[in-house]
C-alpha cells in the first residue's frame, strides 16, 4: 500500500494541528511518526487512515498499481490505538468470531490460534470487561497485527503493556512487518525501533508552515 499525501493540513476551529505535509509512503516500509504529546500525531494517522477528512491538501492510496478510493480503505487497513473501543458485553471467543466476519486474519490464523498467540486460553470465554487493561491492549494489538491487511497503523502501542506486554509487542510487531506499509505514532523508542525512516510531526506544526 502506498499513501502519497500532497499538502496535507488538519485544522480545529482555528487552530492547525498540522500543516502542508507532502510524503510518500512507500509499500513494505515502517515509518514511526514522532513528536510530543498533544503535537497531532494521532490525528495525522486518523487523517491518513480516511477516518478524518484533511482541511486542506489531497490523499492518494495506491494497492498494487491500482487506485483505491478513500471509502474502500477500511478492509485494507488494521489500525490499534488505546482510545479504539472493544465490544466489552462480549467474551473474547465471541468477539473474535464477530471481528473477524469483517475483518479476516492472516492466513494459518483463526479466533483459537489467536488466543494462544496471546496466551489468554484461560481467559477464552471470559467478558472482554473484565480483561485488565494490558489484556485488551494486547487484544487491540493482536487484531491488528494479525489482520490480513497491506497498511498497519499503530498509536502508541505499548500503553498500558507492562514488559513482558512490550516484549511480546515487539516479537510479533516484527513477525507481521513483511509485505506490510506500517505506521507507527510514538515517541517511545522501544515503539518503533524497526521502523526504517521518521516522520516529525512538528516540523508540520504552524509554526513550521509559517
Amino acid at each position: 500500500m502506498q499513501i502519497e499525501a500532497t499538502g496535507l493540513s488538519k485544522r480545529y476551529a482555528r487552530d492547525w494541528i498540522f500543516r502542508g505535509l507532502t510524503h510518500t509512503f512507500q509499500p513494505g516500509t515502517a515509518t514511526a511518526v514522532l513528536g510530543p504529546n498533544g503535537a497531532g500525531k494521532s490525528t495525522l494517522l486518523n487523517t491518513l487512515s480516511g477516518q478524518l477528512l484533511p482541511t486542506a491538501g489531497t490523499l492518494r492510496y495506491t494497492q498494487a498499481g491500482t487506485l483505491v478510493p478513500v471509502e474502500e480503505m477500511p478492509p485494507l487497513l488494521a489500525y490499534a490505538a488505546p482510545y479504539l473501543e472493544l465490544i466489552e458485553e462480549l467474551t473474547l471467543t465471541e468477539l473474535l468470531q464477530f471481528h473477524t466476519r469483517f475483518k479476516p486474519l492472516r492466513p494459518g490464523f483463526g479466533p483459537k490460534q489467536l488466543i494462544e498467540l496471546m496466551y489468554l486460553e484461560k481467559s477464552s470465554h471470559k467478558l472482554v470487561r473484565d480483561f485488565s487493561s494490558g489484556m485488551k491492549q494486547r487484544l487491540k494489538l493482536a487484531l491488528a497485527l494479525y489482520a490480513d491487511t497491506p497498511l498497519l497503523l499503530l498509536d502508541e502501542p505499548t500503553t498500558n503493556l507492562d514488559r513482558a506486554g512490550v516484549a511480546w509487542y515487539q516479537e510479533h510487531v516484527r513477525a507481521t512487518l513483511a509485505g506490510r506499509t506500517v505506521l507507527v505514532s510514538s515517541n517511545v523508542p522501544e515503539e518503533y525501533d524497526f521502523c526504517s525512516s521518521q516522520l516529525l510531526i512538528t516540523d508540520f506544526g504552524a509554526q513550521a508552515a509559517r
